[in-house]
């Protein structure tokens, strides 16, 4: 069965949150083998420079990349990425399960974005959208999409 991992710098607080993730990923199971790993956000004063950032950001791409397997598809979800509609991402999906590649893992960086060389290592760099959302908010949208595209491969009835 074909593995997606969405990773995730920070945590999920809130119940309404939690409670929304849970039911997409039970949501997905049906479809793939899926999980979320959440890693540390490094903690910064509370006014960083830039040089405090940076050094961050580095500290959390060692952890990222240390997750990507070798034989994995890996996607950065990052404002400057490439637009996708719901069916183009399930076409990709689609296309990846059929190039070889064991998994698929999605990165939603921490709430400073990611080091410069985390999305030079992704096989594809996606938007969301032009507009800010809160992180917590940006990992449901992710994993409705996923389900949807997942949905999509399947001829189900839920994206219509």
């Amino acid at each position: 069965m074909f593995e997606i991992t969405l990773l995730t710098v920070g945590k999920l607080k809130e119940k309404f949150y939690l409670s929304a993730a849970a039911e997409y990923e039970k949501r997905l199971k049906a479809y793939c083998k899926f999980s979320i790993v959440e890693l540390p956000e490094t903690r910064l004063p509370e006014d960083p420079s830039p040089a405090e950032i940076a050094a961050g950001l580095e500290k959390e791409a060692e952890l990222i990349l240390a997750k990507i397997p070798k034989n994995a598809f890996f996607c950065v979800l990052t404002p400057e990425g490439k637009s996708l509609s719901s069916e183009a991402l399930a076409e990709k999906l689609s296309g990846v399960k059929v190039s070889g590649k064991s998994a698929a893992y999605f990165l939603i960086g921490s709430s400073f974005g990611m080091a410069p060389r985390v999305k030079a290592a992704a096989d594809l760099k996606l938007s969301m959208s032009a507009m800010t959302f809160p992180h917590h908010l940006a990992r449901i949208m992710v994993l409705e999409q996923l389900y949807r595209a997942e949905s999509i491969q399947a001829g189900s009835k839920y994206h219509k």
